[in-house]
């Protein structure tokens, strides 16, 4: 079993990367999110799932360990294969993913191509526990009301204004749990009140 390939990066594919490593070239498939990543990238490093059967011999790679993790439970999902956790995690990010499981949230699941009903229910009731365990934190246990999305675009935008992060993540929690249906707009508002009194 790998665990990670570093190497060159001699073509990529917003589907699959080709990584020369001790001249050896991998044919890896990645997931969108992975490719968004690593796109730019010359050298990389892929946290790597392998796949092998009689009938094949399949690499999977991920830009973080995280997001492996999560492809790992999906698979273990009985009607899930590797492709369709592949494709789940080019439709939605991996917070996303957790946050529709954490919350219940079937037709966020059900949005991805392929999956109907029974499956989204089927990944929701099966991973629940397994995802509470992973310890994520606590914006992914608020984002049915205060989405994932809000808190991530609030928190770019309140970087960017020069603000640190760390400082920033853990006020947009309070804010979000005072304010559950809080708009991008109403984080990055007072999280520029709060963290200017700091």
């Amino acid at each position: 079993m790998y665990e990670y390939i570093y190497g060159e990066i001699t073509e990529i594919s917003p589907s699959f990367a080709i990584i020369e490593a001790a001249q050896i070239g991998y044919f890896i498939k990645i997931s969108l999110n992975t490719y968004e990543k690593i796109n730019t990238e010359k050298n990389i490093k892929l946290f790597i799932h392998q796949i092998l059967r009689e009938d094949t011999n399949e690499l999977f790679g991920f830009a973080e360990k995280s997001e492996r993790e999560i492809f790992r439970h999906l698979i273990s999902v009985s009607g899930i294969g590797a492709n369709t956790a592949r494709l789940m995690l080019s439709s939605l990010s991996p917070d996303e993913i957790i946050s529709a499981i954490v919350n219940g949230d079937v037709q966020r699941i059900k949005s991805v191509k392929g999956i109907g009903l029974k499956t989204a229910q089927r990944i929701i009731v099966d991973l629940k526990d397994k995802v509470d365990k992973m310890g994520y934190p606590e914006t992914m246990a608020i984002a049915g009301s205060t989405s994932a999305i809000n808190i991530e675009e609030a928190t770019s935008a309140l970087v960017m204004l020069g603000f640190n992060k760390k400082q920033v993540e853990k006020t947009l929690q309070k804010i979000a749990k005072q304010k559950p249906s809080a708009s991008v707009e109403d984080l990055v508002k007072a999280g520029i009140q709060s963290l200017s009194k700091a």
